[in-house]
């Protein structure tokens, strides 16, 4: 699986895009596993189950997904067909569908189909006035597999769907725009820092929070000025997020983002992920400011792919930056 923009934040392209990420490094070190107050840093531990420390003073932002409509093609029971899907979807769920695709194989229809009817989101959908309706997706497994989910619903509802994988944002947003296609899944905080860039240039304030009703509040705001509305965003993230092993988690007893920076500053943590992590205030850099994490090193690897979690699986990462929604992190 690969996301939309994992490191998107704070440099803007023409079209507003900003870069997000990770940030500093530090000294090596391979000093054995130490206690909490030996400042030494927690060593990796092997294991072939991952788990995410939970973000517990919201270093990231509420990149939830809802679902961006062109004004023109809404109708109430066309958002309340997504809204069914909306509230059916949370983070868990989200990686059993990409976790049914990426790793065991499915089609994103058939995980699609069995995501609805075993969570009955179909039962009661309301007809809408019929027509044709055109989904976008982005070309990453998880969007074409929302993309089904959508179509499915919407043909529950009594449209004529087409789904159509268009590439990246830089295209099928103003696709979305122009009426090309009429449904897109979105992810809320990416999206408003995009619309803020082309609504309000390349210096716009980043409108996203970690908190989502910020974040939905300056969306809509900003869609409404580019002929988009939206549906209720559902309770899925995809975003930074950053793992480490079972196994480690439960040698050290880090549960959260504050565990590890108390527990394991020091030299022999290591921290894993893409090249520009170092100086990204969603990644490293993030981890210092917000949290006071100290790691010993960094390890060059890759934006949440199989590299950085290679390498907390054999033990030569202690925590890594991975996506929060990723099959990989299914539990069992």
């Amino acid at each position: 699986m690969r996301r939309h923009l994992i490191l998107m934040a704070v440099a803007t392209t023409a079209a507003g895009l900003t870069l997000a990420g990770c940030g500093g490094a530090g000294s090596s070190g391979t000093a054995a596993p130490p206690s909490a107050a030996s400042g030494q840093g927690c060593a990796p531990v092997a294991g072939d189950t991952l788990t995410v420390l939970t973000d517990d003073k919201h270093l990231q932002n509420s990149d939830n997904v809802v679902p961006a409509i062109n004004a023109k093609a809404s109708s109430p029971q066309l958002i309340a067909a997504l809204d069914k899907v909306s509230a059916a979807l949370d983070t868990t769920k989200l990686i059993a569908l990409n976790k049914a695709v990426d790793i065991d194989r499915k089609t994103s229809k058939a995980a699609a189909t069995e995501f609805l009817t075993t969570n009955n989101v179909l039962a009661g959908i309301q007809k809408g006035p019929g027509g044709k309706i055109t989904i976008g997706a982005a070309n990453f497994s998880e969007n074409a597999t929302l993309g089904e989910v959508y179509s499915q619903a919407l043909t529950a509802a009594g449209y004529t769907v087409t789904v159509q994988q268009i590439g990246n944002r830089e295209l099928y947003e103003p696709a979305l725009e122009k009426g090309d296609i009429d449904v897109v899944p979105e992810y809320a905080a990416t999206l408003a820092t995009f619309l803020a860039g082309k609504v309000n240039g390349a210096n716009a304030k980043d409108p996203s929070s970690p908190d989502l009703n910020t974040t939905m509040t300056n969306l809509k705001a900003l869609g409404e000025k580019r002929g988009l509305t939206f549906g209720t965003p559902s309770q899925a993230q995809d975003q930074n997020a950053f793992a480490t092993t079972t196994a480690f988690s439960d040698k050290y007893a880090v549960k959260t983002l504050s565990d590890l920076a108390a527990k394991c500053s020091g030299a022999a943590t290591v921290l894993g992920g893409p090249a520009e992590c170092p100086q990204r205030p969603k990644c490293q850099a993030g981890l210092v400011s917000v949290y006071n994490f100290q790691a010993g090193k960094f390890s060059s690897l890759d934006a949440g792919g199989p590299l950085t979690k290679t390498a907390l699986k054999q033990g030569t990462i202690s925590v890594g930056l991975v996506l929060s929604s990723d099959g990989a992190l299914a539990a069992g």
